[in-house]
């Protein structure tokens, strides 16, 4: 029973993202833009200039956790990087989630951005799956209030995550959660059969209309 439950939860996540077509890939960007945008806005999550300067790639989240005994959290998001010359990538839409097993009960929405500090980490997505955390050391990163956490190590870690939620959720869970390259949304999004790879290091593929106000922010925020 429990082994039905959880697949049926997860053919329910998996069935959405099927239907999914250029524009519902096309709203993804701007909400992860809207996201960024949002936590730039208020100083409580704004991520410090000392963490952006430091930048070398960009994921953001939106996910929606639901569930009983088994749960699951369900998304998608962005990821970007930045290149030898300065210039920021593609914005290239990845899947995010999440089965965790314990008491649990109720819905929430939460966002993610995590700031990539080093050229490695960010081609490690371009395998199947990447566990935060676990492929890659990641932390909670400093708010612009907390100048005294500004020190080297910590602006060393390969991940730093700035996070919030919306909604109720409460229980003790075990959990494991990942993000994934999500190949099929990008080709229909950048009309190419290109892959992650190739659409965030190369330049054979311009971008869309529709992406260039990101890419613009992005750059704006870390040059």
């Amino acid at each position: 029973m429990k082994k039905l439950l959880l697949l049926s939860l997860l053919a329910l996540f998996g069935a959405a993202s099927a239907r999914a077509d250029r524009p519902e890939y096309v709203t993804r960007i701007e909400t992860c833009e809207a996201i960024l945008q949002e936590f730039m806005a208020n100083p409580a999550t704004a991520i410090p200039a000392q963490v952006l300067e430091r930048a070398r790639g960009l994921v953001i989240v939106n996910q929606v956790r639901a569930g009983f005994f088994f749960g699951v959290k369900d998304g998608y998001g962005l990821i970007m990087v930045k290149k030898a010359d300065g210039r920021w990538s593609l914005p290239v839409l990845i899947a995010a989630g999440e089965i965790s097993l314990g008491l649990q009960v109720g819905v929430n929405a939460s966002e993610t951005i995590m700031v990539i500090t080093n050229d490695t980490t960010p081609r490690m997505l371009f395998d199947d799956k990447f566990r935060v955390g676990v492929d890659a050391n990641a932390i909670a990163g400093p708010n612009a209030a907390e100048a005294e956490k500004f020190n080297k190590e910590l602006l060393d870690t390969p991940v730093l995550v700035y996070s919030k939620s919306r909604g109720l959720y409460a229980g003790a869970t075990v959990k494991t959660g990942w993000l994934q390259r999500a190949d099929p949304a990008n080709f229909v999004l950048y009309n190419t059969q290109y892959t992650m790879p190739e659409l965030l290091y190369g330049d054979w593929v311009q971008p869309v209309p529709e992406v260039v106000p990101l890419m613009n922010y992005v750059q704006k925020l870390a040059p």
